[in-house]
């Protein structure tokens, strides 16, 4: 109990990081259709984020062994800070960029500290218990995040202000802790070719993923305009498909683990496309209809990338699973770097249907792409335990291995006990 009251902290600090850097994305979107941006301009604020966060998965556990956690921690605050308050200094889509680019780097930053954290404190008894809270509290905060722009005004300095005031907020549960901090943690290799190696299908799986969530959370606003939605609304919708996320994680994963993985995800692709073609039909009509397709777009979209590296993982022997879980958040930050800028420059040419056209293409490839990749080798007889993994940070991996590992454990030690005499 001592352990998880400590834990406290770090889970309050992750409510402040998600509330504000997750908020940021829908606001920009609403703020840069206010102020006149172009479609393009304000799809390339959301890449930029993606492109911060990918530096920010690099350059932290090395920070992090320079200065330590809560110096390291506070770094990236400060940053993500700054990025919030300087919008109003230069209003310029150009320079918003370069802001998001801070919120980027301040996401992953921060959560590598926090994993890290958690890493070196949890045991085989709390290991469990801390990460389904850290799983409740990140995708909770998340949900809640989406919400925060049908409070605020879009284009105000205010809002911005409030979200920099989230962002400074998250530094004091983790430094006023008095837990001692940990050993600094082992930056993993990033070597992207294992997860082709392991599974190519899981590589582009993972790419999928992100096409699907950053394209849907960074540009998604600009659809909700563009179909009639008012801001309050926008927010719900942006909700409505995290929601979605989270109450597939248990039915995903337990289909998951009982079939065949790839029919998982090629069904759950066949499902995304029919949704997104559903979403394009019923374009500004009925708001109920389309907050019910956003969830059912966030079941069948959001779990992709956990039942790929699920896949992944099949393949991997317990040494390779770190640096295969950097790999594969590598492949997801290429995605999202990529497909924001991709998506509104769609919809600013063809009009805001393009959005869904492009994630069911994607869907579609990754369906044909299964296919083929079911007749080039058969699945795995063992295979590791369906885990939800968050996009977090390159050393998530290092939380997850064991997790994965203990159903393998457990058959082998059964298997070991089946092959001794009796009595």
């Amino acid at each position: 109990m001592r352990m998880m009251i400590s834990f406290s902290a770090l889970f309050l600090s992750v409510i402040f990081l998600q509330l504000s850097t997750g908020g940021v994305g829908p606001l920009d979107a609403l703020s840069g259709i206010a102020l006149g941006f172009t479609t393009s301009q304000i799809g390339l604020l959301g890449s930029a984020h993606f492109l911060g966060f990918f530096i920010g998965c690099w350059w932290a556990p090395r920070l992090i062994g320079s200065v330590g956690h809560s110096r390291a921690f506070a770094a990236f605050t400060a940053a993500g800070a700054i990025g919030l308050m300087a919008h109003f200094i230069i209003i310029d889509p150009t320079a918003w960029a370069i802001m998001r680019v801070a919120s980027g780097l301040c996401v992953a930053g921060c959560y590598t500290v926090v994993e890290a954290w958690l890493q070196s404190k949890v045991t085989n008894e709390t290991r469990g218990r801390a990460m389904g809270t850290y799983r409740v509290v990140d995708m909770g905060a998340s949900l809640a995040a989406q919400l925060v722009i049908s409070v605020l005004e879009p284009a105000m300095y205010l809002s911005y202000n409030i979200l920099a005031i989230l962002c400074c907020a998250a530094i004091l549960p983790l430094t006023l802790t008095k837990s001692e901090q940990p050993e600094t943690p082992h930056a993993p290799r990033l070597r992207p070719m294992l997860a082709v190696a392991r599974s190519p299908l899981a590589a582009a799986g993972v790419v999928v993923a992100a096409l699907s969530s950053a394209s849907f959370r960074m540009v998604g606003p600009v659809y909700g305009k563009e179909v009639g939605l008012q801001t309050d609304q926008i927010a719900w919708f942006l909700a409505a498909f995290v929601l979605g996320g989270a109450l597939a994680q248990y039915p995903v994963g337990w289909l998951a683990d009982k079939y065949d993985r790839r029919w998982v995800l090629i069904w759950l692709s066949a499902a995304a496309v029919l949704s997104c073609f559903a979403t394009i039909s019923i374009g500004g009509g009925s708001t109920a209809l389309v907050m019910g397709n956003a969830v059912i777009f966030g079941l069948t979209a959001f779990p992709i990338y956990s039942v790929a590296a699920a896949h992944a993982n099949d393949f991997a022997t317990s040494e390779e699973r770190i640096e295969l879980s950097a790999a594969l958040m590598f492949f997801y930050a290429i995605g999202a770097i990529a497909a924001p800028l991709f998506a509104s420059g769609l919809i600013q040419r063809f009009g805001p249907a393009a959005l869904f056209v492009m994630i069911a293409a994607g869907h579609a490839v990754l369906i044909v792409f299964g296919l083929s990749r079911m007749r080039a080798r058969p699945t795995v007889g063992h295979r590791t335990r369906y885990v939800y993994a968050p996009r977090t940070s390159f050393i998530i991996g290092r939380l997850m291995r064991r997790q994965r590992e203990e159903p393998t454990r457990v058959e082998e030690e059964h298997s070991r006990d089946d092959g001794k005499p009796s009595g």
